[in-house]
């Protein structure tokens, strides 16, 4: 089975079979419903599983796909169990053998290879911690660089992938021959791998950089930016926020590398170069435009087949949808409505998240949040219900209740993912102003008086701060700088970030020189 660069009008002429086009669907097809119209399993309704991949595949190959790549430095079981064989169906790519020259994480090479436990695993840990850093020695560290050295060829893979244009990686859940889709345990296997992969990555980037291989590690510190921003193009909010937080490994070990005393101004502007011509993060809004939606209306196709008994999600939402006179509602609810109300909810959450001005926006997402929330309440209350029960063509009204109710629930915490983009693209702008400051201070022997000498020569433009349309702080040194974003809250913490006094800082500083690490 092959639906690699199907388009989505396409997906019904070229995935239906004869079979599906007699089929009874469950539900009125269309844009404003089921948003795609096939292909239909068994039971008559859409099989989502396969209508995303169809789209999220388009384009893709097993030459351009970084995740063709990485999961061959994974192997076929990244979390311990074998992957269903249509996961690599839609990679296009054989199935992998069982035994071979897999990534090997930290941890588990230290519990299971070294036998640590106890407190010197929580030594080990921290030692490797420490190590993605700052520059360390093979000799005063001997487990990591033997670590290192068994996982060379799948690091030699991640290389290679990262190199690749594209990010696609299928959510394939373990359901049998018949059943019918559900996105919602899709397998994502490889993105917390990925998070080992980045740790390995920074670990050789960091001995490299104590060997004075600055080349080489740069070569890694590189692909571990790559990695973040491509795993943050995945399908999923986990994946953006997997992603988002890769990056912050690769900026930390980045710091350590410009601090280093033999950068010159020419390597400090190559880096900036290379992060320049970084891969496009992904966009919020086209993920609950097209992988959120999917996955929603799948959720709500799984609650209509379960009906009035228990939750699909093996008891995931019993609690929250034990809703008054739940078996009479689904006796009259209006499905067709339903699902017009939760496509029109995505519509709107989509735009809500396309707002480029940060205040608006978020303004614009607690008037959407508030209004599910308001809904909810009707929802739950008995007295409501049954008022609607017992009135004329309660289906509609059920219909849009239960929509707005089911959409608050999965969609929770998108300001929150949303925050979490805001903070990883102004650190990244963070970092590539730090090199721009780096190459000026080799060049010239000193920091500038103030960021707007860099531009034009190191960087094209100094940027703003995203989180309040204002420059950055910016504190010269007679050896260093301190410079940072306000952060999230749009107050200005005078440099301290998350887990610094006070509590509730969170700026988005960069100091140089580096600071002593913090000992735990």
């Amino acid at each position: 089975m092959k639906f690699l660069a199907i388009p989505l009008c396409l997906l019904v002429a070229l995935v239906c079979t004869a079979d599906d086009k007699d089929k009874a669907p469950k539900l009125p097809l269309g844009k404003d419903t089921t948003f795609v119209v096939g292909p239909l399993d068994q039971q008559g309704y859409i099989d989502y599983e396969v209508a995303l991949h169809a789209e999220l595949s388009k384009n893709i190959t097993p030459e351009n796909n970084a995740n063709a790549l990485l999961i061959q430095a994974f192997g076929p079981a990244p979390e311990g169990s074998e992957l269903p064989l249509e996961y690599f169906r839609w990679l296009d790519i054989p199935v992998l053998p069982k035994d071979g020259e897999y990534l090997v994480g930290a941890q588990t090479y230290a519990v299971k290879q070294l036998g640590l436990s106890g407190d010197r695993l929580v030594a080990f840990s921290d030692a490797q911690s420490d190590a993605t850093r700052r520059p360390w020695a093979a000799k005063d560290v001997p487990p990591l660089a033997e670590w290192l050295k068994l996982n060379e060829k799948p690091l030699a893979l991640a290389l290679e992938a990262t190199k690749r244009p594209q990010y696609f990686n299928p959510m394939v859940s373990r359901r049998k021959p018949g059943e019918g889709s559900n996105l919602i345990a899709g397998l994502l296997p490889t993105v917390q791998k990925n998070r080992e992969l980045a740790n390995a990555l920074t670990t050789r980037a960091m001995l490299r950089l104590n060997e004075g291989k600055l080349d080489d590690a740069w070569a890694d510190l590189l692909a571990c930016h790559r990695l973040g921003r491509l795993v943050g193009r995945g399908a999923t909010f986990l994946e953006v926020l997997v992603g988002i937080a890769i990056g912050q490994i690769a900026n930390n070990s980045s710091l350590a590398f410009l601090d280093h005393p033999a950068l010159t101004a020419t390597k400090a502007a190559q880096c900036l170069k290379d992060l320049q011509a970084m891969p496009r993060p992904g966009v919020l809004a086209e993920t609950v435009r097209l992988s959120e939606r999917m996955m929603g209306l799948d959720a709500l196709q799984n609650i209509r087949r379960a009906g009035s008994g228990a939750d699909p999600f093996a008891g995931a939402l019993d609690a929250e949808l034990a809703f008054p006179n739940k078996k009479k509602v689904f006796e009259v609810i209006d499905w067709t409505v339903v699902m017009r109300t939760m496509n029109a909810r995505y519509d709107r959450l989509a735009e809500v998240l396309s707002i480029k001005d940060r205040d608006v926006r978020a303004k614009a997402y607690e008037k959407f949040e508030a209004e599910l929330a308001e809904v909810k309440k009707e929802f739950v209350d008995e007295a409501k219900i049954k008022k609607v029960l017992d009135g004329k063509d309660p289906g509609p009204v059920l219909g849009k209740l239960f929509a707005d109710t089911l959409m608050s629930l999965l969609s929770p915490a998108v300001q929150k993912v949303q925050q979490a983009c805001d903070r990883g693209e102004q650190t990244a702008a963070n970092l590539r102003l730090a090199f721009a400051l780096a190459a000026h201070q080799k060049d010239t022997g000193r920091y500038p008086a103030k960021l707007a000498d860099l531009a034009p020569k190191y960087i094209a433009a100094v940027p703003d701060d995203l989180f309040t349309g204002k420059p950055l702080v910016y504190q010269p040194a007679e050896k260093g700088y301190l410079f940072y974003s306000f952060g999230v809250n749009g107050k200005d913490d005078g440099g301290t970030t998350y887990g610094e006094e006070p509590l509730g800082s969170d700026d988005l500083p960069i100091r140089m020189p580096l600071p002593p690490l913090k000992k735990n």
